[in-house]
Formats: C-alpha cells, sequence, structure tokens
C-alpha cells in the first residue's frame, strides 16, 4: 500500500488499520502524539510508533488549515553573512576528512597541507576519526561558536555525498531556515469567523481588535456549537493572522470601507506605453514674467506621466489656476507628436526604432522630437475641479480614453507622477532664478526680483530638459519585468516596446482642437446670431436659408445647435458646418470692430465687463457699446504709453522716481498727523536734558510698575521679632531711648 506524508499537526485525519483518528496535540519534546477517535477514544502514541506503523494512512480530508503554501527550496542566499561563514567553515572540515584538503583539491592545496594525520594516503575510515577526534579536542566555547560540537564520524558519513553549495548548504543548521508563517490552529471554523468577523466589521463603526476577537468566539460558538471554546486561537494568534490576511489596522474606517469597495480581486499590471496615463497639477516654484506688464506672477505646472515607460509626454503651464479646457488641450498634446524648436539639433529628433523619422515627419507635417506620443487608454487624475468637470467627461468621449480620478487617500493610484515632481525640482526648477523654494519659510530674500524668465522661455526650457535630460535619464528601481536588474531611460523602454509591439502612428485631425472645447446647444437669433454666456456671436453665414428656425437635432436638446467656446479667447466661438463634417466656421463677438482686433480676454474678463455695465445701468441693444467699457477694463491697469517698451529710459527713470514718491506718501499716510509748524510732516524730536529728566521718567516708571505688582500680589507678611527682643523690653539694666525719656519727662 503507498503511503502518502505523514504531516502531523492538530486536526489532522489519520487511518490506523482501518480506523479513523484524530491527530488532537503532538508532543515534538517528549517525542509523542495524542490520537483520538469519533467515539471519544484517546491514546498516546510515540512518534516512532506512530511512523513505523505498517498501516497508517494520511486521509486528504483534513480540519488544519494551511496558510502556507509549498514551501521552496533552501539557498544560499537565505543565510546572512555569519551563518554562511560558519556553514562554510563546517564544510571545509568535511571535504578535509574527505580528500585531506580543505578545499576538497590538492590543486587548491593550503601551506602545510595535507596535514599527518589527513594524508591521502591513509584510509578514509582514518581520517574521519581523526577529524571526529579533533573536534571534540576543541575547546567547547570555539566549538559552540563554529558549530562543531556534534560533527561525529557518523555525521562526516551522511555528508559525504554531497559538494559544492549543497554541501554548504548541508552544512548550515537548520534551525537557521526553519519554515515560517502557518497557523496549525487555524481550523476551517476559526477561518470562517473570521472572514465573518470582517465583513461585520467593516459595515459598522471602526472597532478595538479585542472587540473583533470576542466576536469570533461568539460566531465559533454559535455557528458550531460542537466546536470547543478552548481551541480558538489566542489573542495573539489571532491579531497576527488578521494583519497577514488583511493588512495592518492603522486606516480610518471610510478609507478601508471605501478601499475593499474598490478591491477587484486582481492588479493591473501595466505592459504597454499609452494603457495608463497620470496626469496631476502642482504650483510651479519658480516665479516667471508675464507676457503683458512683465510683472512676477506664479503659474500652475500640469505634468502627463507614462506609468510604464515613466516619459513625460506632455505638460503645460497656465497662469493663476488650470481649467477644464486646459486639461482637454494636454490629453490632446499627449497624442500630438512634439515639433522640433528653434535651436534644437538633430540629437533631439526622433529617435526610435521601427519607424523612420522621415515617416514621422511625412505624418505630422513637420520634424519630431524624441518624445512619445500615442492615444491613452486609460487615465488618472486627482480630484480637483477641473478633473471632474462635465467638460472633461465630454472630452473622453472624443478621446476614447477612460478618466478615473485615484482614490481618496491613496497616494499609491498615481505615486509616479507625485514623484516625478519632486525629480523634476530637484534635477532642474531649483537652480532657475525666482525658486521660491518648498513654502515662505524656505524662500529666498527676494524671489521676485531675482525672476528672469518669462513664461514663454520657461515653457522653451522645460521642454528642452524633457527631451534631453528626462528622457535620457536612467530609471534605477523602474525596470521591466523582463528585464530585471538592467538599466533603463524612458526612450529606451518606449523602443524596447515599440519592438515588442510595433508603433501607431495614429496622429489626429487639427479638428481635434474643436471637438475638445466646450459646447453650448443654442438657438440661432436671425440678424443677431447666438447668445454664448451673456456675449453675442455672429457671421453671415448664419443668414442663410439653411439655418432659419430650429435644427433637425433630436432627443435631449431637439431643435438647438451645438456651439463650441473657448474659455481662454471669449473673443470667438466655433460652429461645425451641418453640411461639411469637419469644417468649422469662426463666429466672431458683435462687439469686435469691423476693422483692427482687441486683445483676448477670458470668462473673468467677461464677467467683470458684465458687471460693471449692470452697475452703471446700462442696457445696450448691441454689443458694440460694450466695446469702450472693455477697453477701459483693460486699460485700468497700464496704458500704452507705460507699457515698458514703448518708454524711453529717462521716462523709466521717471517711473521709478514716482514709484519711490509714492512709498513716501504711502508712508506719510500711516505717521501721525504733523505738529504745527512742521512743513514736512515728519514729528518733531523731542530733546530730553539729561541726566535729571531721564532719570525722573525712569523713576516714575519703576514707582508704576511696583504699585501694579502691589496690586496683583498678597500682602506681604510682617517680619518676625529678632532674636533678644524679648530680653531687651524685661532687662531692668536696659537704658531706655531718647524718646522713651522725653515721653516721661512730659
Amino acid at each position: 500500500m503507498t503511503r502518502g506524508v505523514l504531516a502531523l499537526a492538530p486536526g489532522v485525519l489519520l487511518e490506523l488499520d482501518g480506523v479513523e483518528w484524530t491527530v488532537e496535540a503532538v508532543e515534538p519534546q517528549v517525542g509523542r502524539v495524542v490520537l483520538a477517535t469519533a467515539a471519544g477514544e484517546r491514546e498516546r502514541r510515540s512518534l516512532r510508533w506512530l511512523v513505523n506503523h505498517p498501516n497508517v494512512r494520511p486521509l486528504k480530508t483534513s480540519k488544519a488549515l494551511s496558510v502556507r503554501g509549498s514551501r521552496q527550496g533552501v539557498v544560499l542566499g537565505d543565510l546572512t553573512e555569519e551563518q554562511l561563514l560558519r556553514a562554510r567553515i563546517r564544510a571545509e572540515h568535511v571535504l578535509e576528512a574527505e580528500t585531506g584538503f580543505r578545499a576538497g583539491h590538492p590543486s587548491r592545496a593550503l601551506p602545510g597541507e595535507p596535514r599527518p594525520a589527513y594524508d591521502p594516503q591513509t584510509t578514509l575510515a582514518e581520517r574521519r576519526r581523526a577529524k571526529a577526534a579533533e573536534v571534540q579536542a576543541l575547546p567547547p566555547v570555539e566549538a559552540a561558536a563554529l558549530g562543531l560540537p556534534f560533527l561525529s564520524k557518523r555525521t562526516l558519513e551522511r555528508l559525504a555525498g554531497k559538494s559544492g553549495r549543497d554541501l554548504v548548504l548541508a552544512c548550515a543548521d537548520g534551525r537557521w531556515t526553519r519554515a515560517g508563517g502557518g497557523h496549525p490552529s487555524i481550523t476551517e471554523e476559526v477561518r470562517e469567523a473570521i472572514f465573518a468577523v470582517r465583513q461585520e466589521s467593516l459595515r459598522q463603526s471602526r472597532m478595538s481588535m479585542a472587540a473583533r476577537i470576542r466576536l469570533v468566539n461568539q460566531y465559533v460558538n454559535e455557528v458550531f456549537p460542537d466546536f470547543p471554546l478552548g481551541d480558538v486561537p489566542s489573542r495573539n494568534t489571532l491579531i497576527a493572522v488578521w494583519r497577514e490576511w488583511f493588512g495592518s489596522d492603522g486606516a480610518r474606517q471610510l478609507y478601508v470601507r471605501t478601499a475593499a469597495t474598490a478591491e477587484t480581486g486582481h492588479r493591473v499590471v501595466v505592459h504597454r506605453p499609452g494603457q495608463v496615463v497620470a496626469l496631476d497639477s502642482t504650483p510651479l516654484p519658480v516665479k516667471v514674467r508675464e507676457s503683458v506688464f512683465g510683472e512676477p506672477v506664479s503659474v500652475m505646472l500640469s505634468l502627463a506621466l507614462d506609468l510604464y515607460t515613466h516619459s513625460l509626454v506632455a505638460f503645460r503651464l497656465t497662469l493663476v489656476s488650470d481649467t477644464s479646457v486646459d486639461i482637454a488641450m494636454l490629453l490632446r498634446d499627449v497624442m500630438l507628436p512634439l515639433p522640433m524648436r528653434e535651436g534644437w539639433g538633430e540629437e533631439m529628433e526622433w529617435p526610435y526604432p521601427g519607424v523612420p523619422a522621415s515617416v514621422v515627419t511625412e505624418f505630422a507635417g513637420h520634424r519630431v522630437a524624441a518624445l512619445p506620443f500615442f492615444a491613452p487608454e486609460t487615465v488618472t487624475t486627482d480630484h480637483g475641479g477641473p478633473y471632474k468637470s462635465h467638460h472633461l467627461v465630454d472630452a473622453q468621449e472624443v478621446l476614447g480614453c477612460n478618466i478615473l480620478p485615484a482614490r481618496a487617500l491613496r497616494t499609491t493610484d498615481k505615486f509616479a507622477v507625485e514623484r516625478a515632481f519632486s525629480s523634476v525640482k530637484a534635477l532642474l526648477l531649483e537652480h532657475l532664478l525666482g525658486f521660491t523654494g518648498v513654502d515662505v519659510a524656505d524662500r529666498g530674500a527676494d524671489p521676485e526680483a531675482d525672476t528672469l524668465l518669462t513664461m514663454s522661455q520657461m515653457e522653451h526650457v522645460i521642454a528642452t530638459w524633457i527631451v534631453r535630460v528626462w528622457q535620457n535619464r536612467v530609471l534605477g528601481e523602474y525596470a521591466p519585468a523582463w528585464g530585471p536588474g538592467e538599466e533603463h531611460s524612458p526612450n529606451s523602454l518606449f523602443a524596447a516596446a515599440a519592438l515588442q509591439g510595433g508603433l501607431d502612428l495614429e496622429i489626429p485631425a487639427p479638428e481635434l482642437y474643436y471637438q475638445l472645447l466646450r459646447g453650448h446647444h443654442v438657438k440661432i437669433h436671425q440678424g443677431r446670431g447666438v447668445k454664448i454666456l451673456g456675449l453675442w456671436y455672429h457671421d453671415p453665414l448664419l443668414e442663410e436659408d439653411r439655418f432659419r428656425g430650429p435644427s433637425s437635432r433630436g432627443g435631449r436638446k431637439k431643435g438647438l445647435w451645438l456651439v463650441r467656446s473657448d474659455r481662454r479667447d471669449r473673443r470667438a466661438v466655433f460652429f461645425e458646418d451641418p453640411d461639411e463634417p469637419g469644417h468649422w466656421h469662426v463666429l466672431r463677438w458683435t462687439g469686435l470692430p469691423p476693422q483692427g482686433e482687441v486683445p483676448a480676454f477670458s470668462d473673468a474678463t467677461t464677467q467683470t465687463l458684465l458687471a460693471e455695465v449692470r452697475a452703471l445701468g446700462l442696457a445696450p441693444r448691441s454689443d458694440a457699446d460694450l466695446l469702450p467699457t472693455l477697453l477701459k477694463i483693460l486699460g485700468s491697469a497700464i496704458r500704452v504709453a507705460q507699457w515698458p517698451s514703448q518708454m524711453t529710459k529717462r521716462e523709466k527713470a521717471g517711473r521709478s522716481r514716482r514709484s519711490a514718491q509714492a512709498a513716501a506718501a504711502a508712508a506719510a499716510a500711516d505717521r501721525p498727523a504733523p505738529e504745527p509748524g512742521d512743513p514736512e510732516g515728519l514729528p518733531a524730536a523731542r530733546v530730553l536734558p539729561w541726566p535729571s529728566e531721564a532719570s525722573a521718567v525712569e523713576r516714575a516708571v519703576d514707582a508704576e510698575l511696583r504699585r501694579r505688582r502691589e496690586e496683583n500680589v498678597a500682602p506681604t507678611p510682617s517680619p518676625p521679632p529678632r532674636l533678644g527682643d524679648s530680653l531687651r523690653r524685661r532687662n531692668l539694666f536696659a537704658l531706655p531711648d531718647d524718646g522713651s525719656e522725653a515721653r516721661e519727662s512730659s
């Protein structure tokens, strides 16, 4: 009869002579095992008797639950440096007894080898007895340190057939690499109770581990009445199992519940470019000069990072804060090839294999830089307002990608882009003038005054750094699964992906810009055009007969026309010709003059303009009346004559002098009213005669402070009488003082 492996643990079922027995307890310290039958019969047998029993067979059905899998083989890497050294010393002793040489071969003999007791001319049995005698003669402390007290002749015979790495592992103490994990006391009943309590604890408020352990006992007691409560594992075992199965218990209950709900049972492995792209925005820690007035301002930096190649496939700089249209255009930049810029050499041109640069240039219509481009499949974002807007939801339908916001307080969902921000700051931004640091406490003396780069120059610097530095920088720990331990950069990873799966040269058409803009469903008014967010837009195209009356659109927006607007520039909106799909018409604001242009204005400027018009009580019939108000708002900050580019050096010096005078006037306004007769408004200095006046002031101040202290503390107790006062009063020979004589004579 074939016998299986006999794994002894509490709960294991064994068959002895056709009778089913359950291992109730194992006592390895005394070499015994306690067996019990279903009828309640118990026997205590030795392990030797059980192993040598001719009719013992382990049953497949067992109540023991092993949470650990099959154990892998032990390797030298499982040993510490000290353990490996001790194992090799033991192996050298074994080799010397087998061959006469510590290294195991005459060609690698050490000085003085072979020793007389281990001469290869002697028999193997004599060398083994000599080695055993040598070990027994070692001092006990030294033998214990080397682990040689039990190196007997029989041990040498057992290790005779091993060599090399196997011999070193055989000489290692088995207690060093004993199996870890596993809890035999966790039976099927206890396991079911633990998972039931886990599901219940997710629904309820946060509870302590002690409360969970009591619920486990309650579940076992009510669901399994025949299960002895004494067999429920201890508190320490249940805590260890809970942490192994469900992790630590440091998160808040709300986030634990959401994390458990979001678990899908499998993890996503990113294995191709564009599969997951992470987006995020942060204030740029460098002041830049805006292009209109040249003042130092703060801008927002938005990055798009491909999680497979860790390439910064797109970025944007926006004033004040980013909007939904900026994020939509950032996703569009991911799909478009980056054109070569002025000053970029051939080393920055498209270098990836599979598709020559000439082919990409022909598709794109311009020379393409060394930066990957592709259509993103899944986009991970944070929970900012621009990322959760309806506009971006419409944009993802146009792009054909899925925009998934990261889970709240789950930094692992987009940790790569967070680390990219830190790397960009440490590798580039810290070296630029106008760097503001992490916060106000780390800021320089005057970063605004040090600001040198304009917004366009900063954008050019970042683009050049990404193509030249970031894309060629060693990633380190981000090596792919098919090349562990190798050095890779974003460019090399993208090149490898291109060789494995090829490249999809799907470059979107220029009309994608209009499709990503915000849509408005409006009516077309004959003679006036369309009204978008409070402004009227018109074009002679709208006077054609096909636009008279409602559109043929059905559904929720029945009878309305779709017009798209760019909130960054409200001078025009865009209308797609229904008879020519893909052909867009520009509808200009009716407030623009027939000839000439006005500066671009955004939603914020429009809202300010309309608010001022309402405050003035105007009700213009035509939007042309709004143009003077708009120009007034645009010129309220600075006029054309005050532009630095329109001023001479003399005028600039005069402007600086007027600024200094304005600062002096502000300081004068903060000072007290001037005394009569002071033409400049500065307070006249009062000279005190020294030292009488000064000492009088000090005495007055000290007296006032002393008075306040005495009011706020308890009265000072009277001092005790001096020693000898009572003797002085009663001493008959004491002479009276002058005051007492005067009183007696009177």
